[in-house]
């Protein structure tokens, strides 16, 4: 009979409805008591760049791989004591990830049974160089804020280095570490899927969806490819053809020929040059000293003289005398009538 419920083979072999929320058991001495019948050795390649802090963190390697029997040297060998033999892959990988700048402090990481690793080759999904530098800034983003909201998100640790993207954590969060990477080096802006994972994850917390299809939740970003508005071409006019090719420019001896200049000595040349650059700066400055004469120039005034409307027309006299003895003789007959 099994001991714990963790050793139930019935709860490992019976139908699961979620494989990410199956819990791993851990694999333990008692499970294989008489050890490994056959040694295996694997060595790893590092750039020199690395040595120094490998032969500094040396001692912790062994001290930690020491505590699953793992002897490390120059080439790691297994002895008979390991009870688990898939501590030698776990092994190689953190040497791998050390190999990659990844700090022994999260390397050590990957010898735990729930955690793995996955180093992402993105030197060969951009062929140009430029953009392959810039999707690899976008990547981290402005101090790196991109890069953090992954490792949140995702709780994987991620570190960029040259060629290589190497992550470290739970293989639920590689697997989508990976597609982020990918998708960012194929020109997709890595804010898209960061959304995409902050509402699976405000869904995961909803009992009611938690093991309904989300793709209605979800939002779908197209690619839109606006295209600049082109101007209007001016339609040519068409010459009227004539079966004779045209003629054939002049040459600059040919100009110098019909200007006399090229029978001039260097002297002279020169002398006329030389006239040629006074007369354009006299030009200049008659211009230069036009404009700023122009300022000096009084407006014209308009006149003060207050002419009516009829001034230039000719006026009536008599009519006008007219009207006033009109004026006078009605003020006359009011004032006989008033007596």
């Amino acid at each position: 009979m099994a001991d714990s419920e963790d050793e139930d083979p019935q709860n490992i072999t019976g139908p699961i409805e979620n494989a990410w929320e199956m819990k791993i058991p851990k694999f333990k001495p008692e499970h294989n008591p008489h050890g490994l019948l056959e040694e295996s050795s694997f060595a790893t390649l590092f750039p020199q760049y690395r040595e120094q802090y490998l032969r500094q963190v040396w001692p912790l390697v062994q001290k930690t791989l020491g505590e699953h029997h793992v002897k490390a040297e120059l080439d790691c060998v297994l002895p008979k004591k390991t009870w688990d033999p898939y501590i030698i892959i776990k092994a190689r990988d953190m040497i791998k990830l050390m190999s990659r700048s990844v700090p022994f402090e999260q390397a050590k990481r990957i010898l735990e049974d729930e955690v793995g690793c996955d180093i992402i080759k993105i030197g060969k999904l951009t062929r140009n160089k430029e953009k392959f530098v810039k999707r690899r800034q976008r990547l981290i983003g402005p101090n790196g804020c991109t890069l953090k909201s992954i490792e949140l998100l995702t709780n994987c640790y991620v570190l960029v280095q040259g060629q290589t993207v190497s992550a470290l954590g739970p293989y639920k969060g590689l697997q989508q570490v990976r597609k982020i990477v990918e998708d960012t080096m194929k020109n997709v802006h890595p804010i898209y899927n960061i959304k995409t994972l902050m509402i699976k994850r405000e869904l995961a917390k909803d009992p009611k969806l938690k093991n309904e299809n989300w793709e209605r939740f979800l939002p779908k970003f197209v690619n839109k490819n606006i295209s600049k508005r082109k101007l209007p071409k001016k339609k040519k006019e068409k010459k009227p053809y004539t079966p004779f090719p045209p003629p054939q420019q002049e040459s600059k001896i040919d100009k110098e020929l019909a200007s006399g200049e090229y029978f001039l000595n260097k002297e002279q040349k020169h002398v006329k040059k030389q006239k040629e650059k006074e007369e354009k700066h006299a030009e200049a400055a008659k211009k230069r000293e036009e404009r700023r004469n122009q300022a000096f120039i009084p407006p014209e005034e308009p006149s003060t003289s207050k002419k009516g409307t009829n001034n230039n027309n000719d006026v009536d006299i008599s009519a006008l005398k007219q009207k006033i003895l009109k004026a006078r003789k009605g003020s006359k007959i009011f004032n006989k009538k008033k007596r």
